[in-house]
């Protein structure tokens, strides 16, 4: 049986079957440290203006960048790095209270400035290869975060333009609804994102990295509907035990 969470196999073969990534190596990885496996995806967006040159930097040793996959407007998926190897895409950071990211995930680019949509072919390659991911390393849906979520002020990809909705509708990631939240205050506010598993991070940095991955649309001061918000994506982190399980 699999994991709670964790898409099963038959239901997913034939969206899996879908993806054949183009192999296209990049000499930025090493290996995973003390013994970690993927337990996390962690999602980008390139900021580059076009997949090939988005390739060319992941694929450049001066760059010391990299990551295992790109996908490409038209829904190209190249892979660079194995995904039992670590490659270099989330840097400093940290999720529910453990770092070096990038031994702990494999990393998705998504060619995409963070300026406009992210396009439909793009989206259903992205989710071919999330279902196949999750199945292979027995990540369940909390196990799927963006880089903005790792890193609040320092990124801020995939950006307020990704639909993470979409992807929870399908079991992708995480659903969560709004539950009462408390007083919109800012330190119930960063009590509730550390259980969430959000990193310390100064107060506006930590809102916009929430506002991207729970209200895009906010704007203003912390507001009751952020705390609520939060909360309902707490209990959902908390039912389903937390994101970092089997490391």
């Amino acid at each position: 049986m699999p994991a709670a969470g964790i898409p099963r196999r038959s239901a997913r073969r034939s969206r899996t079957d879908r993806v054949t990534p183009l192999w296209h190596p990049s000499p930025n990885f090493g290996a995973r440290r003390d013994g970690l496996r993927p337990s996390l995806i962690v999602l980008h967006y390139t900021a580059m203006k076009g997949a090939r040159a988005a390739l060319e930097r992941l694929c450049d040793p001066a760059a010391e960048v990299s990551a295992h996959y790109l996908i490409g407007a038209d829904g190209t998926v190249w892979q660079m790095v194995r995904e039992a190897d670590r490659a270099w895409h989330a840097g400093a950071g940290s999720w529910r209270g453990c770092d070096d990211i990038n031994s702990r995930s494999i990393g998705i680019e998504l060619d995409n400035l963070g300026t406009h949509p992210f396009s439909e072919p793009q989206i259903s390659a992205l989710e071919a290869l999330l279902a196949g991911i999750m199945i292979r390393w027995g990540i369940g849906p909390a196990g799927v975060i963006g880089h903005s979520d790792m890193a609040p002020g320092r990124k801020c990809d995939p950006g307020p333009r990704f639909d993470w909705s979409r992807l929870a509708r399908q079991g992708l990631a995480l659903a969560h609804h709004p539950q009462a939240g408390g007083v919109a205050e800012a330190q119930g506010f960063r009590a509730l994102a550390r259980r969430a598993g959000y990193p310390e991070a100064d107060d506006g940095d930590l809102l916009s990295a929430v506002r991207h991955r729970l209200r895009p649309w906010g704007r203003g001061p912390l507001s009751p509907a952020d705390m609520e918000a939060l909360a309902g994506f707490v209990a959902a982190q908390e039912a389903a035990g937390g994101a970092m399980r089997g490391t």
